[in-house]
């Protein structure tokens, strides 16, 4: 059994004037939700031996920020190909993890992340979990899934039970879409 953790990139900043969206900050908001979700790590104790992330400037700021909250920090693995990347990409990095990780971190973007889901996760049994990230998957939101799979070369489609998946208005409502 493998354990795999997706992290959103928090709220970006719209507002700044950037020249390419890989250039784009966080805003104040995303901050503040990538902090909480960061403690809200913490608290549940959550663990990770391995962070592959989008070196994109807002997932960056998103992981220094999540770190803060978390209160210690773990090294990233930059990978370029997470930069807006589609599930089956994703499935290219899960792949090639190092066999000795147990639980992994990824940091990105959507929709490939919540395609990724959509696509480890059977939509049988209806997993009121699943539901809401096909509905959703917000900015700064933490999901977790149990791989049933020995190796990460192994991972592929309908393999993963989704064990958690937290937003940051479930911790703080102001951080939901209708407190803007």
């Amino acid at each position: 059994m493998k354990r795999l953790t997706l992290l959103r990139h928090a709220k970006s900043d719209w507002d700044d004037p950037v020249a390419r969206d890989f250039d784009r900050p966080l805003n104040a908001r995303g901050k503040k939700a990538a902090r909480l979700i960061g403690q809200f790590a913490r608290d549940r104790k959550m663990m990770f031996d391995h962070l592959v992330a989008s070196p994109a400037v807002r997932v960056r700021e998103t992981l220094d920020t999540f770190f803060d909250g978390y209160g210690t920090t773990l090294e990233p693995q930059w990978d370029r190909r997470i930069y807006l990347a589609a599930a089956p990409t994703l499935f290219d990095v899960i792949r090639e993890l190092p066999e000795k990780v147990e639980n992994a971190l990824i940091a990105g973007h959507n929709p490939g992340l919540e395609e990724l889901v959509l696509d480890l996760v059977p939509p049988e049994g209806g997993c009121p979990l699943r539901e809401d990230v096909e509905a959703k998957f917000p900015t700064a939101s933490l999901l977790v899934m149990d791989l049933a799979i020995d190796r990460w070369a192994d991972a592929k489609e309908g393999v993963a039970s989704l064990v958690s998946f937290t937003r940051p208005r479930d911790l703080d409502p102001a951080l939901g879409p209708e407190s803007r």
